[in-house]
């Protein structure tokens, strides 16, 4: 079972998200938050997840610094990004090093695909 941690400071949309990706089969990490790239980036080397499903705009973090970071981190050498924002940051994403991206507001069912697609 593919492990996928959501990064996400929407207690709503992770809740929704939670449940969704269970029900398809994936085991969520919780993302505990901070105010520290760092912070991330070590929970993530602890976790190992598959694939981060990461918002561009958090609370106190840019979704697109987080990225650059943890790809700077050996540990986390092949752990696949999809980044999802409401405004398309399509190319941004690349540019930055993610694997994906997503536009906000988006189906249950074109999120899968794209998790799937992206997990190979």
């Amino acid at each position: 079972m593919p492990k996928l941690m959501v990064i996400e400071d929407d207690a709503n949309m992770f809740s929704l998200l939670q449940m969704l990706l269970e029900f398809e089969g994936y085991e969520v990490i919780l993302w505990e938050g901070g105010e520290q790239i760092q912070d991330t980036v070590d929970s993530l080397c602890r976790e190992k997840p598959d694939l981060i499903l990461m918002d561009v705009h958090l609370r106190h973090l840019n979704g697109f610094d987080v990225l650059y970071s943890l790809r700077q981190e050996p540990e986390l050498d092949g752990v696949k990004v999809l980044i999802a924002s409401g405004v398309d940051m399509t190319d941004r994403s690349r540019q930055v090093g993610a694997d994906g991206f997503i536009l906000k507001p988006f189906m249950p069912d074109e999120l899968i695909d794209k998790i799937q697609k992206t997990l190979g």
